[in-house]
């Protein structure tokens, strides 16, 4: 079992196949798959593929690339989006200084928006941080200060000194296809370390393809590759890896419902 955490099924990129693409998903056992918001205005869009698809979970927010198109999207627009049925978190939000596309200070202060609805909603933030590891573990640590949160690095590609941090103010850490990387050896040795209750999987599809088809377009159904490798760092089989990333997703994002299985569904 295989949960893709952190996947935007709404992208052009699958507009042709969706079907095909959670079918594909489905076959290699990822039995759910959350699709992450990353403009509040397309919520609407969101939300219907996630309603479409039973496997399909979905987030509200804004990514920060796009804070500065959505600057005032408030914390009660983003909980009160949240109480959708399949809408099982906030975001994603959070710092990008290698595209630099939103003014730092407006990104700063969606992203502190993204948290206190994420504290409010009781929903997890996800969290988007790239090169910008200093102001990420400052915000954290201060909005953690202010009230508990849950949330998730996700894609993390960052430091390890981030990594730490994160951890020991309760978040967990998401690896996606640049773990396969040849050149990813850094984000490996950070990997081992993250403790097995913290860990998550994910394939940021259509972005970051694992290796056998990185450059290509990704798809849930890769999470497994990534999975495999997960496993070979962290000395256990892949179907473990599967069941300890399934058990932490559905922990942190707890208004996913756990599967049923078919033995108890046949007899319910």
């Amino acid at each position: 079992m295989l949960i893709d955490s952190h996947c935007h099924l709404d992208f052009p990129d699958f507009a042709a196949e969706l079907d095909d693409v959670v079918a594909r998903a489905e076959a290699v056992g990822v039995r759910r798959m959350i699709t992450i918001s990353t403009r509040v205005s397309a919520f609407a869009r969101i939300a219907a593929i996630a309603e479409r698809y039973e496997r399909v979970f979905c987030t509200v927010g804004t990514h920060p690339h796009h804070a500065h198109t959505e600057p005032e999207a408030s914390v009660e627009e983003l909980v009160a989006l949240s109480a959708h049925p399949k809408c099982v978190g906030i975001g994603e939000a959070g710092l990008d200084y290698h595209y630099d596309k939103a003014p730092r200070d407006v990104a700063a202060r969606v992203f502190r928006t993204h948290i206190a609805a994420a504290r409010l909603a009781g929903l997890p933030l996800v969290i988007h941080a790239r090169d910008a590891d200093e102001d990420m573990a400052a915000i954290l640590q201060d909005e953690m200060a202010k009230g508990r949160f849950a949330a998730v690095l996700h894609c993390f590609t960052s430091s390890r000194r981030l990594a730490e941090i994160g951890l020991g103010l309760g978040l967990y850490v998401s690896f996606s296809g640049v773990l396969t990387f040849k050149n990813s050896e850094e984000l490996r040795a950070v990997a081992c370390d993250v403790p097995f209750d913290r860990l998550l999987v994910e394939t940021d599809a259509p972005y970051l393809a694992p290796v056998p088809y990185r450059g290509k377009r990704n798809e849930p159904a890769y999470v497994a590759h990534t999975a495999a490798v997960l496993a070979q760092v962290k000395g256990v089989s892949q179907a473990e890896i599967g069941r300890i990333t399934a058990a932490n997703a559905h922990r942190l994002f707890a208004k996913m419902p756990a599967e049923v299985p078919a033995t108890a569904a046949a007899h319910a």
